[in-house]
């Protein structure tokens, strides 16, 4: 079976990184936003056999829940990779065998680009490194099987994420996707966000904090 697996921090402790321009319930508002857009692709690709959620944010569970979702309740934050490992475990117990992770602050993903993941999935073992912008992250991981390498999500990740595949002999993919490979951590990425221009919760959101100026 093949799952999507949305990874969110707990919402009070999401973008921290836009602090000196966000009050915490406007950065609250903004996550809560983006994980909406991030569910919404997921739930629309076709690829996938099943959407899970894991976080430890109860409002973010419920949502999950609601939008037929599994929720994975990591029940304190402990850290993306953490959270993604026990996640994968519990995945693997309801017979996942290919885990496509997608962090929850890519608002820009489609569909389309997680169907594109899974299309560029070998048959076999391997895995899919969607990077970020600025080619150091990894923004989406796909591995087959499901605990194929771990996470290594955040600085410098897209290196950390080649090497462990070498090392374990995982032939990995590198694929470059516009939409996800935007995440939004610092004010600049809000700009650039921006000049994309698109029918998201997420844009909605910063229309009303009046960032987004059209």
């Amino acid at each position: 079976m093949r799952f999507i697996l949305i990874a969110a921090k707990q919402l009070e402790f999401a973008k921290t990184r836009l602090a000196p321009v966000l009050p915490p319930g406007e950065r609250r508002a903004l996550a809560e936003a983006m994980f909406r857009d991030v569910l919404a692709a997921s739930l629309g690709a076709t690829a996938a056999d099943h959407v899970a959620v894991v976080t430890s944010d109860a409002g973010l569970l419920a949502m999950a829940r609601s939008a037929n979702a599994l929720a994975i309740d990591e029940e304190f934050p402990r850290g993306l990779n953490v959270a993604v490992a026990l996640a994968t475990t519990a995945l693997i117990a309801q017979g996942a065998r290919t885990v496509c992770t997608v962090l929850s602050d890519i608002p820009l993903v489609a569909a389309e680009d997680i169907d594109a993941v899974f299309a560029a999935m070998p048959d076999a073992r391997g895995a899919v490194l969607v990077p970020s912008r600025d080619f150091s992250g990894t923004n989406i991981i796909c591995r087959s099987p499901a605990g194929v390498v771990p996470t290594r999500f955040g600085r410098m990740s897209l290196v950390r994420h080649l090497d462990d595949c070498r090392t374990a002999g995982v032939p990995a993919t590198v694929l470059r996707l516009a939409r996800p490979a935007l995440d939004l951590d610092v004010i600049a990425d809000l700009a650039e966000f921006e000049r994309a221009g698109s029918a998201t919760h997420t844009q909605n959101q910063l229309a009303r904090l009046g960032i987004a100026h059209h």
